[in-house]
């Protein structure tokens, strides 16, 4: 059989070819393309990049706005045994530029999102360089003075020869996707045929994906999670519908005109609908969906309800995953219009027989049937370090040498970098992040176990814990707090808990009644708290923020005052908080947080804080995501 038993993206091109021969498969715009259209496209483009001279191994890269002329391209790269790069539209030149360094592609690929790129990538910025293409119609100035080829030129040059078969690259290499940098700068991520495969196999098994459905694309390409559910969509020969990036208005009005039946969402997208919907009380698209897959974080409470109201016959999963295991490893389900239930995803507690003891965390579901889920216990404690193995799992990290890789059965096994555990129904739940354990006082301290209770109150919208150095206690514990609308914070102590106020004394005592503090420490002591209120002022037409700076602390420690600010401190703080920091490298707060949190846009800063000690992050776990904590 030889390398034909292998998995490769191509094989679904067949049933394509076949059984979609003439239904639609691809809506883009005003393109509506057949399957037997669709794959005479691939083919065709597939012809005209040997033609010109690309060859097996060759890493092409991608920087576009989706639509049906980018999954051709994945595609038909992949078909000649290429390896396909697809690069963020919203980088900066700079970013690609380090991007495109790493991964050396022959060719570049762009359309009008990326407009800014024409001149930055040639040269000798990127020796491995040869062509550029554009999926756009640049103007002929454009095409002569930065030698940019158009799609129409290579498909002018493909010639008919026969039939042609797919072809791999080595180690079975097809997709080099970028990570979201949580633990620093973006890495390439090598995926493999198969990876793609089981991975979209999962998903059809799990969320019911059909030749039926008509899924549209919320997510870019460029992502794992979109990529992921593209090539799951096309394996059952789905229908896709393009826009070229998620702005909720034309996303309800695709739901609406196409009948959209599947979609995926991270917490903003599903936010966003939810607005949305909220100021078009006509839009009539509702009922056609019934699938719906969240990643990228999990929902809040209040989002899932109003998500089930907004899609009554969807059944709403969530997922958790990663990049480097080629998007979900693990599955729930939130709510299933035929049972009429919610899933365990909103259980915040586990009780195991072993163990009678609640551990706080967010159950993500099971893993899906290909996925070994292992647990690196610390000590006694049912809690440790995620790991996983199976084919899902990256090759390597493209700058890794494949020749030094080892094949122990140690290294088999893949670090998620996150902290949880299995419970007696083989649900996992993730207590927290490996990079983001606070030591404070000789105790471990998880911060979303803390953020957990904290949002429970109804006085907070969100909250963010982390740690800061500390020379007595190591770490101290830092609360950043965001007021709901109409609560205000004051230092009164004898403000009482029923009114619209929040004051340090009543989160304190709140924390208590739900038994933090007894995780903290038996002795209630080790832990200070640095409560930060980012409170929402309206003035004028943007939201600008006010700051309060409060303090507790269970034993004192030998300067027990805030630091001083300045106005410099003040001003930086409120451009960040609205959006206005240059530099464009604004970056949300992490994978695990709810809507509010991802909202909350901070650039990374070296900010001196507490006596000279570095805040080390807003969150810590995200070393790129660093914030200023002052008085004002």
């Amino acid at each position: 059989m030889g390398i034909f038993s292998e998995a490769h993206v191509c094989q679904c091109l067949s049933r394509l070819a076949t059984q979609k021969r003439n239904s639609f498969v691809t809506i883009s715009g005003g393109r509506q393309k057949t399957g037997q259209q669709f794959v005479e496209s691939v083919l065709c483009l597939a012809r005209g990049l040997l033609r010109l001279g690309l060859r097996n191994g060759d890493v092409v890269a991608i920087s576009a706005f989706n639509s049906d002329w980018y999954l051709e391209w994945i595609l038909a790269v992949a078909f000649i045994g290429g390896i396909v790069a697809p690069l963020n539209y919203r980088w900066s030149i700079e970013e690609a530029r380090m991007a495109m360094v790493t991964i050396r592609p022959k060719m570049l690929v762009t359309d009008e999102s990326c407009c800014h790129w024409h001149s930055a990538p040639h040269g000798e910025s990127i020796p491995s360089l040869t062509w550029h293409v554009s999926l756009s119609s640049p103007s002929s100035d454009v095409i002569n003075k930065c030698n940019i080829l158009t799609v129409e030129m290579l498909v002018e040059q493909s010639v008919r020869f026969g039939s042609m078969n797919y072809s791999f690259a080595p180690e079975g290499a097809v997709v080099i996707c970028f990570t979201s940098g949580t633990t620093g700068r973006p890495k390439g991520v090598v995926m493999s045929h198969t990876a793609l495969i089981v991975q979209s196999l999962a998903k059809v098994a799990i969320v019911g994906y059909s030749e039926d459905d008509v899924y549209l694309h919320t997510t870019p390409l460029c992502h794992i999670g979109g990529l992921s559910s593209a090539m799951a969509m096309l394996m059952v020969g789905a229908c896709h519908i393009f826009i070229p990036k998620f702005e909720a208005t034309l996303a309800l009005e695709a739901i609406e005109q196409h009948c959209v039946t599947s979609l995926i969402t991270v917490p903003a997208i599903m936010a966003d609908l939810i607005s949305s919907t909220r100021l078009n009380r006509s839009w009539k698209g509702s009922d056609s969906v019934k699938k719906i897959l969240n990643g990228g974080g999990g929902l809040s409470d209040n989002i899932i309800k109003d998500a089930i109201k907004l899609f009554p016959r969807a059944k709403l999963l969530s997922a958790y995953g990663m990049t480097e295991a080629c998007s979900s490893l693990a599955f729930t389900t939130l709510f299933d219009s035929m049972l009429k239930a919610t899933g365990t995803s909103l259980q915040m507690f586990a009780e195991t027989n072993s163990s009678p003891v609640k551990i706080r965390g967010v159950c993500v579901g099971k893993p899906a049937p290909h996925v070994e889920i292992k647990i690196r216990k610390y000590g006694s404690s049912n809690v440790g370090k995620i790991f996983t193995r199976g084919p899902h799992v990256m090759l390597r990290y493209w700058d890794q040498i494949p020749e030094k890789a080892s094949d122990s059965i140690e290294e088999a096994w893949l670090d998620t970098g996150d902290i949880g555990f299995v419970d007696d129904q083989g649900n996992l739940w993730l207590v927290g992040r490996t990079n983001g354990r606070i030591k404070s006082g000789g105790e471990n301290i998880y911060p979303e176990e803390v953020e957990a209770v904290l949002i429970q109150h109804p006085g907070v919208l969100s909250s963010i814990v982390v740690g800061i150095p500390d020379p007595r206690l190591a770490e101290t514990v830092v609360a950043c707090i965001r007021l709901r609308e109409n609560w205000q914070w004051s230092d009164d102590s004898s403000v009482q808990s029923n009114e619209l106020f929040l004051s340090s004394t009543i989160l304190r005592r709140y924390c208590r009644e739900k038994n933090l503090t007894g995780f903290w420490n038996e002795n209630e002591v080790n832990v200070e708290v640095w409560l930060v209120i980012f409170q929402l002022l309206k003035m004028g037409s943007k939201p600008h923020y006010d700051v309060t700076l409060s303090k507790r602390t269970r034993k004192p420690l030998n300067d027990p005052q805030p630091p001083k600010s300045n106005d410099k401190d003040r001003k930086s703080l409120k451009l960040l908080i609205n959006g206005n920091e240059t530099g464009g490298n604004t970056i949300s707060l992490g994978r695990h947080f709810s809507e509010e949190e991802q909202h909350l846009q901070l650039v990374k800063k070296n900010q001196n804080y507490n006596n000279g000690a570095k805040l080390k992050g807003m969150v810590s776990r995200y070393a790129k995501v660093l914030s200023h904590l002052v008085k004002v």
